[in-house]
């Protein structure tokens, strides 16, 4: 099953943060909280402003993004979670 964001939603894969501390203390799965980096799969075309006109979306697939911890909804696609956000929910894009 392929989704394709409306207007200015962008969906989002979250990444996995890692289960370890700087001193070797493993973090179980109960403690963690849900990882607040994802990678981007899918963008809609933007969002229109008041005149009509579109306006093109600042994320492309691929970006590495920030994202605030109650941002967007979750949907599950092909048994797999997914996150379903606005691009105004983005705080940034990770540059590596």
């Amino acid at each position: 099953m392929n989704i394709r964001p409306l207007q200015d939603r962008v969906l989002v894969k979250r990444l996995e943060e890692t289960t370890k501390t700087a001193g070797g203390i493993i973090i179980p799965d109960t403690a963690k909280e849900k990882p607040s980096e994802g990678l981007v799969e899918a963008v809609g075309p933007g969002a229109l402003n008041s005149e009509g006109k579109l306006i093109p979306m600042n994320v492309k697939v691929g970006d590495k993004v920030l994202f605030g911890k109650w941002a967007g909804t979750e949907v599950k696609l092909n048994g797999e979670e997914r996150l379903l956000i606005k691009e105004s929910e983005i705080l940034g894009v990770i540059e590596e």
